[in-house]
């Protein structure tokens, strides 16, 4: 079974047994919980397709709290030529890793 579902603003294919990382979610390690935004729901040859209109009704996916993290550091810098302005700063975006359990439809 694949799947595509929506957290935080964006769209990840999934299937089951897969680790992925989120944007932060409030649930504490190795607790399960389920995504419930599905938008697509089908076996891995495209056949039992089912497209949400935008969600599918009744699918859910389980998922398992691997780690709350954040990620590496960028640096941001702003520059302005000719006047000496310079800022630099830097950004670790929180993350949440799951392991997906189980894709029900």
């Amino acid at each position: 079974m694949i799947a595509v579902i929506k957290t935080g603003g964006k769209q990840y294919k999934i299937k089951q047994g897969d680790t992925i990382r989120v944007e932060k979610l409030e649930v504490e390690k190795d607790k399960i919980f389920d995504f419930n935004h599905v938008l697509l729901v089908g076996n891995k040859k495209g056949e039992d397709l089912k497209i949400g209109t935008p969600i599918v009704e009744g699918a859910k996916v389980t998922a398992k709290v691997l780690e709350q993290g954040r990620a590496k550091k960028i640096d941001v810098i702003k520059y302005k030529r000719k006047v000496r302005y310079r800022k630099k700063y830097g950004h670790r975006q929180p993350y949440t890793e799951v392991k997906i359990e189980k894709i029900t439809v």
